[in-house]
């Protein structure tokens, strides 16, 4: 967490922290912020945050924040803001393991495509990450809670996402940094296995069909960033595509990945994967609450270290 300074001095880091809205003027925000309770962007302690719903005018530092995405509450606990609540993808599973320790108390308020409106309020959160995509009708009683910023989708690219939490939390250089990291152990993978020229898929089981994800997701830009290649094909404009178990040989590539909830399960790899093993001669389950599900930072490095481990055993 970044020094207190006087409010002439975080007015100033602000604006030199947001380039993209510095031509802006600094008059209220017309986005049904909550501006009305806390007043202009002028005024102390306060940043403007240009946003899919508009700008928002948030507090420099907030410390009571509520994510509703997952990349939103992986960013913010990569940054050292570890939020009161967030939405969950499963509320059987809650907040992923992955986080670690650090993220084990945070309170759910609700799955991600259904966020409760009274457990968010009950929090007295600051800020509210969101997205458009997702969370369009419940925006203005989202901001009668708190100031809100909103991402326009959540299949935008991840590293993008990255950026706008980091700036909506204050901290645009800390996404510098984890992001710098991110690169670098990628780097590191593509070197130490020697992955250039290497194809690489990773296969979602889900209600009957298969779906594959492309070079725009999360785990398929990582493994890309990692030097590996996505098999070619029509994505349909999509970070995935589904296949029926028929056409289930052409998902085949160099290193085939398969997301299971529970890696050790008997049935983690689906017959019509294991039923053509001239084509999938050595599938490889992984943790889909990281490799799927664990979109940020600390997401991207879990799935990098898991793509090392499995690289080098095959060796």
């Amino acid at each position: 967490m970044p020094p207190r300074t006087g409010p002439a001095k975080r007015r100033l880091l602000a604006g030199l922290a947001l380039p993209a809205v510095a031509a802006l003027a600094l008059t209220a925000c017309g986005s049904g912020d909550g501006d009305s309770a806390n007043g202009s962007g002028g005024h102390s302690g306060k940043h403007e945050v240009k946003h899919a719903r508009g700008t928002a005018n948030v507090p420099a530092e907030p410390k009571r924040v509520v994510t509703l995405e997952p990349v939103q509450l992986d960013t913010s606990v990569a940054l050292g803001v570890v939020p009161v609540g967030t939405a969950v993808l499963n509320e059987k599973t809650g907040v992923p393991p992955y986080l670690g320790e650090k993220a084990a108390g945070i309170k759910t308020v609700g799955t991600v495509q259904e966020p409760n409106i009274e457990k968010i309020a009950a929090l007295k959160p600051d800020l509210i990450l969101g997205t458009e995509s997702r969370h369009s009708a419940l925006y203005e009683r989202l901001t009668s809670v708190a100031p809100t910023v909103f991402m326009a989708t959540q299949t935008d690219p991840w590293t993008e996402n990255v950026r706008l939490v980091a700036r909506a939390l204050g901290d645009e250089k800390g996404a510098d940094r984890l992001l710098g990291d991110y690169r670098t152990r990628c780097t590191e993978v593509a070197g130490e296995h020697r992955t250039k020229g290497r194809t690489a898929q990773l296969i979602r089981p889900r209600d009957g069909v298969l779906s594959l994800y492309g070079p725009t997701s999360f785990a398929g830009s990582t493994l890309e960033c990692a030097g590996f290649t996505t098999p070619a094909r029509d994505w349909e404009n999509s970070i995935s595509v589904d296949l029926s178990p028929e056409r289930v040989r052409d998902a085949g590539a160099d290193l085939v990945l398969v997301t299971a909830a529970d890696v050790e399960a008997a049935d983690a790899v689906p017959d019509a994967i294991r039923d053509n093993a001239k084509t999938f001669p050595a599938p490889h389950v992984v943790d889909q609450s990281f490799w799927i599900s664990g979109v940020g930072p600390l997401g991207g490095q879990a799935v990098l270290n898991d793509l090392d481990r499995i690289l080098t055993a095959a060796k």
